[in-house]
């Protein structure tokens, strides 16, 4: 990466920590995704029930990797042969796990994580239910304030999970959201379609319990 936008990137980064912690939420800046598994290490001990929300970020740190090596009791989500009972199994199961870790759609640079689900189990873990919570996301998730965090999930999050999960919408067909066509667009306007990801809206601000939020901030484009 270019040093002068380098430097201007980790400006943001800077004031987006100084705020999540003003908000109660542990957060820390790694330079690289060669980075992300030893620090996510960090924040677990051998042997926690870790559980995970669906996240393009996570492969690309090599976060599940980490938790396929055996130092954890994984609640693998993504493990070969399992049906979707078994899948809604995990997501209950995932209530109860010592770590659940995950990536985010938008981070304000006011300290702000917004979250957009379909199935919800992500945004529900995030809000109650494990002791810790770690959020990895690449800088590129960082915008200003909640009017651009949902302006992000409508024209890049959205469309790219239909599209990576071949979901029959709108966005992915268009490649943005359809309430974008309006005159004024609000926050869970979208279409009526059945295959829709896009149904409960979460922005967590202040954490009533200090720390158990945890956000690493990567200094490269990671996920959607």
């Amino acid at each position: 990466m270019d040093s002068n936008l380098k430097a201007i990137i980790e400006k943001r980064v800077e004031k987006t920590i100084k705020n999540l912690e003003k908000n109660n939420m542990q957060a820390c800046y790694v330079e690289s995704r060669a980075e992300v598994a030893d620090k996510v290490r960090e924040l677990m001990s051998e042997g926690q029930t870790v559980a995970v929300g669906g996240s393009m970020t996570l492969f690309e740190c090599g976060v599940i990797d980490l938790l396929r090596s055996g130092s954890y009791r994984f609640l693998d989500r993504y493990r070969e042969g399992l049906s979707r009972d078994d899948i809604e199994k995990i997501y209950r199961e995932s209530f109860f796990a010592d770590t659940y870790i995950c990536s985010a759609n938008a981070i304000t640079e006011n300290g702000e994580l917004y979250n957009v689900d379909g199935n919800s189990n992500r945004v529900a873990a995030i809000c109650y239910g494990p002791k810790s919570v770690i959020i990895v996301a690449g800088y590129n998730k960082i915008v200003s304030d909640i009017d651009a965090a949902i302006d992000r999930v409508k024209r890049t999050a959205a469309p790219a999970n239909s599209t990576r999960l071949s979901c029959q919408t709108y966005c992915r067909e268009k490649g943005e959201c359809m309430s974008l066509a309006q005159d004024e667009t609000g926050m869970a306007d979208g279409c009526g379609s059945p295959a829709r990801i896009c149904c409960n809206y979460v922005v967590s601000a202040y954490q009533r319990v200090k720390g158990r939020i945890k956000v690493i901030i990567v200094g490269e484009e990671l996920g959607y």
